[in-house]
């Protein structure tokens, strides 16, 4: 077991530092410690010494920029912001190493060319995501559909482009390995939990890849007629 992975979590217990690294994630973008103390109603002083042990620990990430739009001579010293580090933390006890398996079973289906099965596997998977929420409720709303996906780590946003796009991949790692499988498979899961919840006639998933974040994105029927 890595304490630094211990410690990085335990970091987290404190309940103001817990608020101020969640806002940071929520934001997807850098923020300063001002803009972060506001937000969670804390003093500066303290936001600064919770944000520098959240970057400490490898769980944000620091960069300076200036955030007045001015350069040069007399445009003030940079700002020091934080956003969500790239890396990625997991504590287990006793220690496993989910990944491995995953990438070796992720190479095994790619030699096979049994992506097709797959990628049923996952819409079925989705499938009956969306039908259980269906089951629990007169009406299934996208909300509904976005609250599942949050809860599951994706962190849905709307773009106000007509696409609500995904902040987090939780399969991160192994899109990188695998990214066609992962990345497909993905793209299937969500399909199916459309297609379970019943919005499948509005809405749709598709790959619309960007530098961040997950590579499929939801989007209303509507943006494509």
């Amino acid at each position: 077991m890595d304490a630094t992975e211990i410690e990085a979590m335990g970091l987290l217990q404190d309940p103001a530092r817990r608020s101020l690294y969640e806002y940071v994630v929520v934001q997807g973008r850098a923020v300063s410690r001002n803009e972060a103390a506001q937000a969670v109603g804390v003093q500066r002083t303290l936001a600064a010494f919770h944000l520098d042990r959240l970057a400490d620990a490898g769980l944000l990430e620091v960069e300076f920029r200036r955030t007045n739009g001015r350069s040069g001579p007399g445009a003030g010293r940079p700002s020091k912001l934080y956003r969500r580090a790239s890396s990625e933390h997991a504590i287990s006890l006793p220690p496993r190493d989910y990944l491995c398996a995953a990438q070796v079973f992720g190479d095994a289906l790619d030699r096979a060319g049994a992506e097709d099965a797959l990628y049923a596997s996952a819409r079925e998977s989705g499938l009956a995501t969306g039908r259980e929420l269906a089951g629990s409720r007169k009406r299934v709303t996208i909300q509904d559909i976005l609250e599942v996906l949050g809860e599951r780590g994706y962190e849905p946003y709307d773009t106000h482009d007509g696409y609500v796009r995904l902040r987090n991949c939780p399969f991160h790692a192994l899109a990188q390995v695998l990214p066609t499988l992962t990345c497909g498979a993905n793209l299937s899961l969500l399909e199916g939990v459309l297609v379970g919840g019943g919005l499948a006639q509005n809405y749709r998933a598709e790959l619309v890849p960007e530098s961040s974040g997950c590579c499929v994105a939801i989007s209303s029927k509507t943006n494509h007629t």
